[in-house]
């Protein structure tokens, strides 16, 4: 696959409007990446099978970049419970190693496709619907974090997303505050993607298909182009956040979830 200037334009302006919309919202940009990169990689001939594992795989990585700068930005303010991020990060890896080195890796593509649509469907719908869990009880004990923290990871494993939407709701309704529940998920974020990242590597080495540039199923270009535009325009999004009707624009980019969702059926279905 050629790395022609059409193909990197399309790659920066993805990259920025993931950052900005990421940065508006406080959401991942893996919802967004998954199903576009899918769609920029079957446009140029790549089977639908290799296009969504390599979308799936490059999107997180780009996560790795993105998170840096949020959590130093979230514990600037004292909003990371990091006691949490220790009781939940060893599950996560542990989880995210299974998801990307075991089943990511056995699964097809349009399988995956299948999960994805799923995933994002979930996700537009909470965010359409704006439900916020009732607080209960406090965090459980390390078997029970290990055992969410496992679930996150493995979840993130197969759709290439930061695991915010479990994280986030988890944490709420054990009595964490929302602003702390999100800065939270946010650094959870870095150990998701770097051991995620770490499982396509290893599980694409050999791999028939993979273009030039790759390193397992993450391809390099596109990695290097998004991670370096989102990050521009996350600290745009996040300030203009305080000024615009955020909870109507969750509900407008809910609708663009819904589209994104469909052709990821789409393609699970007829890949």
């Amino acid at each position: 696959m050629t790395l022609e200037p059409q193909l990197i334009l399309e790659l920066a302006v993805l990259g920025l409007c993931t950052g900005y919309v990421a940065g508006l919202l406080g959401i991942g940009g893996g919802m967004l990446l998954g199903p576009f990169l899918t769609i920029i990689l079957s446009a140029r001939g790549m089977p639908a099978d290799m296009a969504v594992k390599m979308a799936i795989a490059t999107s997180m990585g780009t996560i790795i970049f993105t998170s840096i700068s949020s959590v130093r930005a979230h514990h600037k303010r004292g909003a990371v419970k990091w006691e949490i991020v220790k009781g939940l990060a060893p599950g996560i890896v542990l989880g995210s190693m299974v998801g990307s080195i075991g089943v990511f890796a056995v699964l097809k593509g349009t399988t995956l496709a299948l999960i994805f649509a799923g995933f994002i469907g979930f996700s537009a719908t909470q965010m359409f619907l704006g439900k916020k869990p009732k607080a209960g009880r406090e965090m459980p004990g390390f078997a029970g974090q290990l055992g969410v923290g496992t679930l996150i990871g493995l979840v993130s494993g197969l759709v290439g997303a930061g695991g915010g939407f479990i994280s986030v709701p988890f944490m709420v309704a054990h009595n964490v505050l929302i602003i702390n529940a999100v800065a939270t998920s946010a650094a959870l974020g870095f150990p998701i993607a770097l051991a995620n990242a770490a499982g396509y590597v290893l599980s694409g080495q050999g791999a028939a298909g993979l273009p030039a540039w790759s390193v397992g199923y993450i391809w390099l270009p596109a990695l290097l182009v998004v991670a370096s535009c989102s990050v521009l325009t996350a600290p745009l999004g996040a300030r203009m956040a305080h000024s615009l009707p955020v909870a109507q624009l969750k509900r407008v980019f809910a609708g663009v979830l819904y589209v994104l969702a469909a052709y990821m059926l789409w393609k699970g279905l007829h890949g």
